[in-house]
């Protein structure tokens, strides 16, 4: 299951994540995993949640960002949630490059039955219509 938070640059997006991962790491039976693009919420986020920085791992577009979060499923099977923050930066602002990502991401996560919550600081109107059935939260957060 993939959800997608979109909305422009201080609509809230990352707060309603942060709000998001420390729910889930206190009522889920397995591991949450959050995902963000450089060290912003280490301080936000609950201890017990895996805080992974892409830069760390040279994380540096779609296709590289999408074989990350395979590897990162590959070597946990405890993992029941995954929270990216600012996918659409770390597929270096291309957005044909982040709708592949989702879209193989959703074929993925069905796959091995995690939850996927993602945060892209785009206009509604710009998010192509391919993307559109995911998203959860808008500019209007």
């Amino acid at each position: 299951m993939i959800e997608l938070i979109i909305g422009l640059k201080g609509s809230g997006k990352t707060k309603t994540l942060i709000d998001k991962v420390n729910a889930a790491s206190n009522v889920s039976k397995g591991n949450v995993v959050c995902v963000e693009f450089g060290k912003k919420l280490t301080f936000n986020v609950n201890s017990n949640v895996r805080l992974i920085d892409v830069l760390d791992y040279n994380v540096k577009n779609g296709e590289s960002l999408y074989g990350f979060i395979c590897g990162i499923f590959s070597s946990n099977y405890d993992i029941t949630e995954i929270y990216i923050d600012s996918a659409l930066k770390m597929c270096e602002d291309k957005v044909a490059d982040f709708e592949e990502f989702i879209s193989k991401l959703a074929k993925c996560a069905e796959k091995y039955d995690i939850k996927c919550f993602i945060t892209s600081s785009i206009a509604n109107e710009d998010l192509p219509e391919t993307l559109k059935k995911y998203v959860v939260c808008a500019e209007t957060l």
